[in-house]
């Protein structure tokens, strides 16, 4: 994994207070798994590049197609990339997805990852990445939401916030980002905070045009002081 950025107290500081606004206004989000281990790393293979709805509905196309995994595994390819063509990408999915579940039963004699519960976040993240198609991303996701255990995915909206936050810089990569927030948040903060970052991104802190002005993290926001409220200092001085 990259390293983080030396952690300092002002970015510790930043971060709890952001972690307890954000839960203020979204509320405190309570870990439950949604779905088993071996669906989850599916599901989020399919969520790649595309929306929750679209890929959910490539998921629910899949398992109505197919009885059980090892019929996932079988298919002819061509039909599996139809299957799940509303998640877009499907010439390089369903390889990916076939190739997941080949390595899965290899290794362990059946389509299951309970196993993972029982291993340091290191190792699973190591055992899950092994699997091609499977970054940190795709790995902390299942360890987290499956297993709760302490590790933080970081997609777009998370890295979006963070950097205009001013927690991690703007060439920052999702692995650098990942391991920021592991070093700057306690285990206990990972699930609630990762999904009320993506809840902000979604709702407030948009890619383009985001809604700074009823932004509940202005104050401790970099691109808010600095294109936002410079802006506006700006015009009155004018």
């Amino acid at each position: 994994m990259t390293d983080a950025s030396p952690v300092t107290d002002a970015a510790r500081a930043k971060a709890e207070a952001v972690h307890t606004i954000l839960l203020h206004v979204y509320g405190h989000p309570d870990w439950r798994p949604d779905f088993p281990p071996m669906e989850e790393l599916i599901l989020t293979i399919l969520s790649a590049n595309t929306s929750d709805v679209n890929s959910g509905r490539a998921f629910q196309r899949l398992k109505g197609a197919y009885p059980d995994w090892q019929a996932v595994l079988d298919a002819p390819l061509p039909e599996l990339v139809d299957v799940i063509r509303p998640a877009g990408m499907g010439p390089t999915k369903a390889p990916r997805i076939q190739a997941a579940l080949r390595r899965v039963l290899a290794e362990r004699g059946a389509f299951e990852l309970d196993f993972l519960a029982d291993l340091p976040v290191e190792e699973g993240l190591a055992w899950l990445t092994q699997i091609d198609g499977v970054g940190h991303k795709t790995a902390s996701i299942v360890l987290l939401f499956c297993f709760n255990k302490a590790a933080f995915p970081v997609d777009t909206h998370v890295q979006r916030v963070t950097q205009r936050l001013g927690l991690a810089g703007p060439k920052d990569d999702p692995a650098k980002i990942k391991a920021l927030w592991e070093a700057l948040a306690p285990a206990e903060w990972f699930y609630p905070l990762h999904l009320n970052l993506i809840r902000h991104g979604r709702q407030i802190c948009h890619a383009r045009k985001p809604a700074c002005e009823i932004c509940p993290l202005q104050a401790h926001c970099d691109y808010f002081a600095r294109v936002v409220q410079a802006g506006a200092d700006a015009d009155e001085r004018g």
